[in-house]
């Protein structure tokens, strides 16, 4: 798990504009490494604010928030990178982008930073995404529902690595007359 320290090192790191978005959009929804190369530009919706994930793991369709900061981007990448089909495509045009080239530019951004000794993969910021969630005060339940896991045991696994603040607990009788 990386912290959002390095997270934004990260990010920053690789010079090319397809790369550092690539990075920062994985992180940004949380998705699986198939997720993100079958992301079509269709699959963005910008009225709404949500990602369609299609055929995600169990194949099954999911939406995922949106980032604000990559909303605002967006326009930029697709005039400056010209997709076609995909959002993020190989060499190949309207053909995904390979897993190889993927796991290739995390290693690249990743030699540019201090994070070098950790071994950080896709699946690595999708475990980031979750974790800052949980320590930002998102419910486990929301986080399931966007990480699309089938049974909330597998969401739980982060409540051991995030570092979340107790909260004191209260008495619902102690807020119920309180006027919002």
């Amino acid at each position: 798990m990386l912290s959002k320290q390095e997270c934004k090192a990260l990010f920053k790191a690789p010079t090319n504009l397809k790369h550092r978005f690539l990075l920062a959009f994985a992180y940004s929804a949380g998705l699986r490494m198939n997720e993100i190369r079958h992301t079509k530009i269709a699959d963005i919706d910008l009225d709404r604010m949500q990602i369609r994930v299609q055929k995600g793991k169990g194949n099954k369709d999911r939406y995922v928030v949106l980032a604000k900061s990559i909303a605002l981007r967006l326009d930029n990448y697709l005039q400056i990178c010209k997709p076609k089909v995909y959002l993020f495509e190989g060499l190949t045009p309207s053909q995904p982008m390979g897993e190889r080239s993927i796991q290739y530019i995390i290693n690249e951004a990743m030699l540019k930073t201090s994070i070098v000794k950790k071994g950080v993969s896709m699946h690595t910021l999708r475990h980031s995404f979750a974790t800052h969630l949980l320590e930002d005060g998102i419910d486990v339940y929301s986080i399931q529902k966007l990480l699309g896991h089938a049974d909330i045991r597998n969401t739980l696994v982060y409540l051991h690595v995030a570092q979340v603040k107790p909260s004191i607990a209260h008495s619902p009788l102690d807020t119920l007359y309180n006027k919002q």
